[in-house]
C-alpha cells in the first residue's frame, strides 16, 4: 500500500528520485502512464496487470471508453530505477503533467502519483475546502468510514 506526501524534484534530464518504501514496493519494473488531474499514474506490474483487466471489460462500442483505453495505454511507459534510485520519466509524460523543476509523490492505495507541486498543492487545496462535501457523496456509492 502506498501512503504519503513527499517533495522531489526533478532534474533537466527528467529523473526524479521515488521515496525508498514507494520504491520496494513498485518492483524493479513498473509502468508511469497518464493520470487523471494532469498527474502521472505509477502501477507495480501486479497492479497494472489487474488494471488492465479491468479495462478490457469495458464496452469497445463506447466512445468513451476507447477514449480512455487509448489515452491511458498510449501514454503508458515502462520504467526502471537507475542506479541512484531515479526513474527517467520519458518526456511525453513530463509534458503531459507539466514536470519541470519541483514534484509532489504521493501514495493513493495501489498506485503512487507524481504531481507538479503548483498543480498539486492547488488541487489539494481545493480538494481539503470541499473535503466534508466529497464524503457526503461518496454515500452514493455506500461508502462508509
Amino acid at each position: 500500500m502506498f501512503l504519503g506526501e513527499f517533495q522531489h524534484s526533478i532534474d533537466d534530464k527528467g529523473r526524479i528520485i521515488i521515496p525508498v518504501k514507494f520504491r520496494e514496493a513498485l518492483g524493479t519494473d513498473f509502468i508511469v502512464t497518464r493520470g487523471l488531474d494532469n498527474c502521472l499514474f505509477v502501477y507495480p506490474r501486479e497492479e497494472w496487470a489487474q488494471l488492465e483487466q479491468k479495462i478490457k471489460t469495458l464496452p469497445s462500442m463506447a466512445a468513451n471508453a476507447r477514449a480512455f483505453s487509448r489515452l491511458l495505454f498510449s501514454g503508458a511507459s515502462e520504467c526502471e530505477w537507475d542506479k541512484q534510485g531515479r526513474v527517467n520519466v520519458p518526456t511525453h509524460l513530463r509534458a503531459y503533467a507539466k514536470l519541470d523543476k519541483e514534484c509532489t509523490v504521493i501514495g493513493v492505495s495501489s498506485r503512487v502519483e507524481i504531481w507538479d507541486k503548483a498543480t498539486w498543492e492547488a488541487y489539494s487545496q481545493q480538494s481539503e475546502d470541499s473535503f466534508n462535501e466529497i464524503a457526503e457523496k461518496l454515500v452514493d456509492f455506500d461508502f462508509n468510514f
